[in-house]
């Protein structure tokens, strides 16, 4: 056998360095068509959970805002992040959760669809339809909290945006980018005011999106059904928070509205945004706050009540022309108890806001509608806007109004006036029925500019009271057919010269000749 070993040893044998490499040779081809890379999911698990929050532990790598996915298919996002738990507001049936399923983290914050595809639906604060209609087919996203414009990306308000009703159009002007508040007590109308903003805008370009906050599903239904019938719903976009959803969802859906509403400002188009209602807005953010066991301070609201509010409207903007010279409008409603605007969050929301449309519940039950307190609303930034044909008329309308309110409080007494009070005193009840407008009828700038005109030259003065109804309704059919020159005034008109206002007058007088007969006695049964 010794004899034998030279043989083996020259029979050639591979090394192991060649099998290495030959198996190589054919694995590497096979792992790169795979592309397979390991990777690590941390996987938590839920320790409580109740009333829209849930307590989670175990996702160390949580940031906060991320959104967390839970078993059966609920989203969450993170806001409070402790040394060992993880503070969640759930996005979805809390009922669907339990204490032990597992949570994972998605690595990104909330967003919401954006683009042309969400007008004329109605959506849910993650986008999710609610009208029954197709999916929304949009391939763009956008996170739902996002910073403000910077001061340099904006520009001065410069232009209108018309309500269509006289007493806010006149008297208490909007600018398109302006934070406008809209307040009072419950069931005067703050809703109606914000309606009618909407309807108005049927024949501008203004795109109008509604978040609705909190609120009863009928009351919802009837406002989608409202724009629907009287305005232009197809440029229209409803994201609903209704009273019966998840808590979070209330609490994010005017974020998500403002992020679909920046979509089109960006893209240099003019928006208008309402809330309603940023007190029950408010009021959810409180519940969930103390559930997370958050500190309260006045009123039980946590300390940042009025940040929450703060970094949502100052995202309303007039962009620079470099930005594209877009605008975000923001009417955020906001209710008060007993007319009591010195409470917590309206003084919060007024500070934050550029001016404020009061209601009064006196004025209200007294069937002057809108009920706009004159004295306690204001605009700050609107009077610069204001179209110049509208300017020149109702300059001396806020002072008269303020006088006929305070000359009329001697006349409930019995007091004897002079001749001249008198005539102060009918000439502000004037202005009073012209200021009160019926809902669902806003009134274009043309028709305006001829209310306030009848006024100031006295058309108006001869009139018997109970004609001034007639007055407005029959006001547009007239001069559609006496003066049509004026109802083709925009908002880029100048101020009408002395021949228009002549021919103005000249028709008004008409009108108002051929009512000026007798009122009628109703019939007694």
């Amino acid at each position: 056998m010794l004899s034998q070993t030279p043989a083996l040893s020259r029979i050639p044998m591979p090394t192991l360095s060649e099998e290495l490499g030959a198996w190589e040779d054919q694995v590497r081809p096979r792992l790169s068509q795979l592309r397979v890379q390991p990777q690590l999911e941390q996987i938590g698990r839920v320790r409580q959970v109740g009333d829209g929050v849930a307590l989670v532990e175990g996702l160390p790598g949580t940031r906060l805002d991320e959104l967390l996915l839970f078993d059966g298919g609920v989203h969450g996002m993170a806001v409070d992040l402790a040394e060992d738990l993880i503070g969640c507001v759930l996005l979805g049936d809390a009922s669907a959760v339990a204490a032990g399923s597992e949570v994972r983290g998605s690595g990104a914050v909330a967003r919401v669809p954006i683009g042309e595809a969400l007008l004329g639906r109605v959506v849910d604060a993650l986008g999710a339809p609610l009208d029954d209609g197709p999916p929304i087919a949009t391939e763009s996203f956008a996170p739902i909290e996002q910073p403000a414009p910077m001061i340099v990306e904006r520009a001065l308000v410069t232009r209108p945006l018309a309500t269509g009703l006289v007493v806010v159009d006149a008297m208490i002007p909007l600018g398109r980018g302006q934070r406008e508040l809209i307040i009072g007590d419950r069931g005067t109308g703050k809703t109606a005011i914000a309606l009618d903003t909407i309807i108005n805008q049927r024949g501008s370009d203004v795109i109008c999106v509604y978040a609705a906050v909190g609120q009863k599903t009928a009351a919802v239904a009837r406002v989608i059904e409202a724009v629907r019938q009287h305005g232009a719903p197809e440029r229209c976009l409803f994201v609903v928070g209704e009273a019966s959803a998840a808590p979070g969802l209330q609490w994010l859906a005017p974020y998500a509205a403002c992020s679909m509403a920046e979509y089109f400002m960006y893209r240099g188009r003019d928006v208008l945004l309402v809330i309603d209602d940023l007190t029950k807005h408010a009021a959810v953010y409180r519940q969930l706050s103390l559930l997370l066991r958050r500190p309260p301070g006045r009123e039980a609201y946590p300390g940042d009540i009025f940040y929450i509010h703060s970094r949502l409207l100052e995202r309303a903007a007039h962009l620079a022309p470099e930005r594209g010279g877009g605008s975000l409008t923001a009417l955020p409603i906001a209710e008060t108890q007993e007319g009591n605007i010195s409470a917590y969050i309206p003084t919060n929301l007024i500070s934050i806001t550029d001016g404020q449309i009061y209601l009064d519940p006196r004025l209200f039950h007294a069937d002057q509608k809108p009920a706009v307190d004159v004295g306690k609303s204001v605009s700050r930034v609107g009077g610069k806007t204001q179209a110049a044909p509208l300017q020149a008329l109702a300059e001396s309308l806020r002072l008269e109004y303020a006088q006929f309110l305070e000359l009329e409080v001697f006349t409930r007494f019995g007091t004897m006036v002079d001749e001249r009070t008198r005539k102060v005193i009918e000439h502000g009840r004037r202005i009073r029925a012209v200021l009160g407008q019926r809902q669902f009828e806003p009134q274009s700038l043309g028709v305006q500019v001829a209310l306030l005109h009848a006024l100031g030259s006295g058309v108006l003065d001869t009139l018997p009271l109970e004609r001034i109804d007639a007055f407005r309704d029959g006001l547009e059919a007239w001069l559609r057919e006496h003066d049509p020159a004026v109802l083709l005034l925009n908002d880029a008109a100048v101020a009408l010269d002395a021949a228009a206002l002549a021919a103005l007058g000249a028709a008004l007088q008409g009108l108002a000749a051929s009512l000026a007969g007798p009122a009628p006695n109703p019939q007694v049964s």
